[in-house]
């Protein structure tokens, strides 16, 4: 099985820079979206093959998420715990017969870190709801993450200590995530590759210097690794501030 996971930071923008080219060639079984940037209605994605779920958030031209999958999915659901909503459109789960399929857009805690505090009881919820699914079945945890969780996963770590994204209070809730039983996919394959990065801002010539920060993952039930075959991550494809990553299993 092939999964791919992509934050396109507005889809109808990312579709008039080549999206559909790069779907189909990809040819996933699941696709998940983050930051789509719409609300229902205003695109119509001719996707053959593939069911469509999509998280819209209340405010216009914010967030929001999307799953295509080849697979009907047994339930669907928006929101974590007892909710079956979220307003700001940023998590959809999809339970399939041998895992769940958790897409995620995670809160930016904001340059003057005034959502910290918001992004850290997102965070900690986020967990609880992630342990609870994996008690039942496999988990298979996805999305921009907004956190780079090591000094590897970004350029310029040691000027960046403290700043949105690499702050230790968000770094410790991965910590947190990984030591309750699951892992980081990436890392598995590749544990030392440096220069692997998944988002770059837009500031003149940080792309192409690859000046970047690896926020964006699959994360995994820890028993599942036996059914790992890769984890990618597609550097060369344009169209968004973030790039697609890939994850391959057995199964």
């Amino acid at each position: 099985m092939k999964l791919v996971s992509w934050n396109v930071n507005g889809i109808r923008a990312c579709v008039k820079k080549g999206f559909l080219d790069y779907f189909k060639d990809v040819d996933a079984d699941i696709f998940c979206l983050q930051e789509t940037k719409l609300q229902e209605g205003q695109i119509t994605l001719d996707l053959e093959g593939y069911y469509q779920y999509w998280n819209y958030a209340l405010k216009k031209g914010y967030s929001g998420t999307a799953i295509f999958t080849k697979e009907k999915p047994i339930s669907v659901k928006y929101g974590v715990g007892d909710r079956d909503e979220e307003p700001e459109g940023r998590i959809i789960t999809l339970e399939f017969e041998k895992f769940y399929m958790v897409n995620v857009y995670t809160p930016n805690a904001k340059r003057d870190l005034t959502r910290l505090d918001y992004r850290l009881e997102w965070e900690d919820e986020m967990i609880e709801y992630l342990k609870a699914l994996d008690m039942n079945k496999p988990v298979i945890y996805c999305g921009d993450l907004n956190v780079a969780y090591s000094e590897i996963d970004l350029r310029n770590p040691k000027t960046n200590v403290g700043n949105s994204g690499f702050t230790l209070e968000e770094r410790g809730k991965m910590t947190n995530l990984l030591e309750s039983g699951f892992i980081d996919t990436f890392r598995h394959f590749y544990p030392n590759k440096e220069g692997s990065y998944s988002w770059w801002s837009y500031m003149s010539k940080v792309r192409e210097r690859n000046i970047g920060w690896r926020i964006d993952y699959f994360i995994v039930s820890e028993r599942l690794a036996v059914e790992l075959k890769d984890a990618s991550i597609h550097s060369n494809i344009m169209g968004s501030d973030h790039c697609p990553i890939v994850l391959e299993t057995a199964f």
